[in-house]
């Protein structure tokens, strides 16, 4: 199993760690051990090949670059790279592409091939094919880490052209081992995304083109690397008392005291800013600090560096989830938050990484229990980039997909912690070794902070600590680190990822103090209280008898906790218990003299085990070149609350006559037998004492082999379940994309739909009309506004039966008793309503068809016919007028003694007088509505008579006296006069002609 599928106990994908990373290709040989010159990695992206020629072609040609250079560019993984073809020719240094297991040396570059992923261990570059898909892969910060692993202090990295923010933690990994860096000047970069992101951290040691970097490089190795390393007896005489200068003007600059920090620490990187700041001298650099107040912080901020990300130390993390989260979680109501403190918290990774540890555990449990994460550090620039929550887009190496859609919000090219975990971290500027401590913990994640103070520093913060848990709280230390001597102080849950728990040791000193032990006596850590003086003289002199008996006639003993640290002594233990060479240790084991060892270490076993007292008659102890006997007593004590294991180990000498025998039996002509039984004594001891030992190691070794099992089982069972997984995702993919392509189509029927919506109601509204839909049950469904003069509807009645309404209508109109006749004959009822505005509206009512032809309901339409029934009124006037009109002149027409006709404009007769009538011998069925070309059979159209008769109405000309000849008819032969003009409109607006037949000559 790779290590980028490997899980938190939530259940999350932890990120891959470059630096444990093993490559799938062997590597051939041994790995060489690091190099002792300095290695450069170079990270470029887009637009990074302009700046990489730039680069080289300002590098020495006379071979005394004392450096190796590393390349690491994002290629395109599908094509032949021409990288190095393009760069040799900007450069006379031996550069080659990188090959697996090829070793690092002096004054060669190498460039990292395509569609691969490059680390550094034991100065060899390692090379393997990528795990991340093509779009998610973070070379430069991949490499950068495992450089900063690899080298520490002699790593450089170098940030050119790019977009996004690759390269940008690895840069924090090389300062936070001591290496520097360097960015490009974002003005000289065709793509600035990359050296922005650099130079946001702060870390930044110079901001430079890419023409200008090789002089600062070399002259920051010349000063750092060229120098002969001298030995510590060889300092240079007053390096330290410059050095505690410097500390101490940093302290009253800043108000911060760094004096107990690990000195070399603090002088190392003092001397990695005299080297990037070209002063030779400490005593010159502290003059620097003296007139310069930037460099002063500029230093302050480098001795604060420290190396931190999310999810640093999986494993760690792991065991926090597994064994100490959920307890804390399970201890705690609804609604009471777990406290947790993370001094020392940088940039605030740490502090955000367990707030989202809370929120997983909590949802799994599915119980509302809150965490209040307060993360304090001293330095108040680094506490505000913590507080704004914006990280670079390379955290995805750190942080699982899953995470960063559920705990962050893409912000431009980084992500920005989402609110859910933001609110309950608070960020506060705080000194841990002078400012309060917080109080009512549960947890204190203090990682990597312990590494840079010395031991008395150290001594102090762990008593701090301990006040500040609660009863049963934990302590989170780092890889390196570990509580010291406070082991008293604090339990260890999992000592290999220095997971603790608070002992609640002053009850326990308390209790010994006032109970089971004299309260004062002679030994180390007692201490006299005098009786109070109001008490009674008996008391007093019972207190002195019991003092004098503990202090004269008791036995010298000692209490010790289940890991053999002594908490308590009593009496003179000279004689039996030494200081053991080398570091202060307050183990009891270490302590004890010759004779006394084997027998309290098997003891300790068997009266934890048993519980019961343990007895050793007679033992021969070494103390100073001299032979005693001595019993030894070790007994359980009653345990106090929260403290389990406590032993009372008491130091019995044997009697001075037992003395004096064993002396006898000590020359030449004692007794053999003594002799014997000492070291058949002596042996059952060892066997004894060997005894509990192999059944410890064959209990050790089973619990190994069950863990073994259990360990591959589950290896086992994360193998398949990321091969499940992994389908999952691709499936999942997929599918996203299909439900991509229908959310598409769906939104744009949705567009369609509204607009559809939006032209129904335009055209309802316009058209004026009344609608208004009931369900079967007569209950209203939706109303349009034309409805209004009708009823008063508001969006509430939706829903109400339409009986419940009160319409404005005059008469007896039953709107629901035209629903249910609707509803029962499913046919359409209308009728004309009037309302209380005396409007008149055509109501009609049809029934409800669904695309289905199911009858929901029913529909009411109301359209107003006021204006119409008006119109038809007027009409009806106008056409009484009319018809009485023509009687009037007809009559007129009549009483005229020349014949008249009357002509439309397309000669047509509209009616002809009783004089012509009778003149030429005509009815009226034979004439009215007739052309007059039909007339008299065609007579009245000669030649011409046509085309002036058309000219009359239209130009408005008169026709006078016109002679018109007449072959046949009633008359016979003859002439005809005739006038024509133009009548007054009718209220038809129909234009009419009058034609007149003024004079009739027969003698034609």
């Amino acid at each position: 199993m790779t290590t980028a599928s490997r899980k938190l106990a939530t259940g999350k994908p932890t990120s891959r760690k470059p630096a444990a990373r093993q490559p799938g290709a062997k590597r051939p040989g041994k790995p060489a051990a690091s190099p002792h010159f300095p290695v450069v990695g170079i990270g470029a992206s887009a637009g990074g090949l302009v700046a990489i020629e730039e680069f080289l072609a300002a590098m020495p040609t006379d071979g005394s670059l004392g450096m190796a250079l590393v390349l690491v560019q994002h290629l395109d993984p599908d094509h032949k790279s021409l990288l190095l073809d393009l760069v040799k020719r900007y450069t006379h240094l031996q550069i080659a592409w990188a090959k697996n297991g090829m070793e690092v040396r002096s004054g060669r570059a190498y460039i990292m091939p395509p569609n691969t992923e490059m680390v550094l261990v034991g100065g060899r570059l390692c090379l393997a094919k990528p795990e991340m898909p093509r779009g998610q892969r973070l070379p430069i910060d991949y490499f950068f880490r495992s450089l900063a692993a690899d080298q520490g202090e002699r790593a450089v990295g170098i940030v050119l052209s790019g977009t996004g923010s690759d390269g940008t933690l690895g840069l924090r990994m090389i300062k936070g081992e001591g290496g520097m860096v360097i960015a490009q000047d974002p003005q000289t970069a065709a793509y600035d995304g990359m050296p922005r992101s650099a130079i946001a951290t702060g870390l930044v040691d110079y901001v430079l083109p890419p023409a200008d970097m090789p002089e600062q490089l070399l002259g920051y190795v010349r000063r750092v690397f060229g120098r002969v390393p001298r030995p510590a007896d060889a300092a240079t005489p007053g390096a330290a008392d410059l050095l505690l200068q410097v500390l101490h003007l940093l302290r009253d600059r800043s108000g911060h005291d760094f004096t107990h920090y690990k000195t070399s620490t603090m002088r190392r990187r003092i001397e990695r800013r005299m080297a990037v700041t070209r002063v030779e001298r400490m005593d010159d650099y502290l003059a620097l600090l003296k007139r310069d107040s930037l460099e002063v912080e500029t230093l302050f901020r480098e001795l604060l560096i420290g190396v931190t990300n999310f999810f640093r130390d999986g494993p760690a993390f792991e065991a926090l989830a597994a064994e100490v989260l959920p307890r804390l979680i399970a201890a705690r109501a609804v609604d009471n938050p777990v406290r947790i403190w993370v001094p020392g918290c940088s940039t605030g990774e740490e502090a955000y990484s367990i707030a989202m540890l809370m929120q997983e555990l909590a949802g799994n449990v599915k119980r509302k229990v809150p965490a209040q994460v307060f993360a304090t550090d001293i330095d108040a620039a680094t506490i505000e980039r913590a507080r704004a929550g914006l990280y670079p887009g390379s955290i995805c190496t750190d942080v699982s997909p899953e995470r960063l859609a559920h705990f962050f919000v893409p912000d431009g090219d980084g992500y920005r912690v989402a609110k859910t975990v933001r609110n309950c971290v608070m960020f506060a500027k705080q000194d841990v070794t002078k400012d309060p401590p917080f109080s009512r913990v549960d947890l204190i994640s203090c990682r990597n902070l312990l590494i840079y103070m010395d031991g008395d520093l150290q001594h102090r913060l762990m008593p701090i600590f301990h006040q500040a848990l609660n009863p049963d709280g934990y302590l989170f230390l780092g890889s390196s680190e570990t509580v010291g001597d406070a082991a008293d102080l604090f339990a260890p849950v999992d000592k290999k990822w220095r997971l603790f728990q608070r002992r609640d040791t002053v009850t326990l000193q308390r209790q010994l103090l006032t109970s089971t032990l004299p309260p004062h006596g002679s030994g180390a850590g007692a201490g006299r209280r005098p009786a109070p003086p109001d008490l009674p003289p008996h008391v007093r002199v019972r207190d002195l008898a019991e003092r004098m008996l503990l202090d004269k006639h008791a036995p010298a003993c000692v209490v010790i906790n289940a890991e053999g640290n002594v908490l308590y002594v009593h009496g003179h233990t000279g004689r039996y218990l030494e200081p053991a060479a080398g570091e202060p240790s307050g183990s009891l084991f270490k302590m004890a003299r010759e004779g006394l060892r084997y027998e309290l270490t098997a003891g300790v076993r068997k009266a934890l085990a048993h519980k019961e007292a343990v007895l050793y008659e007679r033992l021969r102890v070494k103390t100073n070149g001299d032979v005693s006997l001595v019993n030894l007593i070790i007994e359980p004590m009653p345990e106090p609350d929260a403290v389990k294991g406590v032993l009372l180990v008491l130091f019995e000498d044997v009697p001075a006559a037992d003395e004096a025998m064993n002396s006898t039996a000590a020359k030449p002509t004692a007794d053999r037998e003594q002799r014997i039984a000492d070291l058949d004594r002596e042996l059952t001891s060892m066997e004894e004492y060997l005894r509990a030992t192999v059944e410890e190691l064959e209990t050790t070794n089973e619990e190994l082999k069950s863990t073994n099992e259990e360990m591959q089982s589950a290896n086992e069972e994360l193998l398949s379940t990321n091969e499940e997984l992994e389908t999952s995702r691709e499936e999942l993919q997929s599918v996203n994309e299909e439900l991509l392509t229908v959310n598409s189509e769906l939104e744009q029927t949705v567009e369609e739909l509204a607009r559809a919506n939006d032209d129904m109601n335009n055209m309802i509204a316009g058209t004026g009309i009344g609608t208004l839909f009931v369900d079967r049950q007569i209950c209203i469904q939706r109303f349009t506004p034309g409805v209004a003069p009708i009823m008063n509807l508001m969006a509430a009645d939706v829903g109400r039966p339409l009986g419940d309404i009160n319409p404005r209508l005059k008469g007896d109109a039953d709107l629901v008793g035209a629903v249910t006749t609707v509803l029962e004959t499913l046919g359409t009822v209308e009728e004309q309503v009037e309302n209380a505005d005396e409007h008149l509206y055509q109501m009609r009512v049809r029934p409800y068809r669904t695309v289905e032809n199911v009858i929901e309901g029913a529909v009411l339409t109301f359209v107003d016919v006021t204006e119409q029934q008006r119109l038809q009124i007027r009409l009806d006037q106008l056409s009484r007028v009319a018809a009485e009109a023509g009687t009037f002149a007809q009559s007129v027409l009549d009483t005229v003694r020349e014949p008249q006709l009357v002509l439309d404009g397309k000669l047509t007769v509209v009616t002809a007088n009783r004089a012509f009538l009778a003149t030429f011998g005509l009815a009226p069925d034979e004439i009215l509505g007739q052309h007059l070309r039909d007339v008299y059979d065609g007579a009245w159209l000669g030649p011409d008579l046509l085309q002036l008769l058309l000219e009359v109405l239209p130009k408005k000309k008169r026709l006078d006296d016109y002679v018109l000849r007449l072959s046949g008819g009633v008359l016979g032969p003859c002439t005809v006069t005739i006038n024509a003009l133009e009548l007054l409109q009718t209220p038809e607006k129909r234009r009419l002609m009058l034609l007149t037949v003024t004079g009739i000559d027969s003698r034609a």
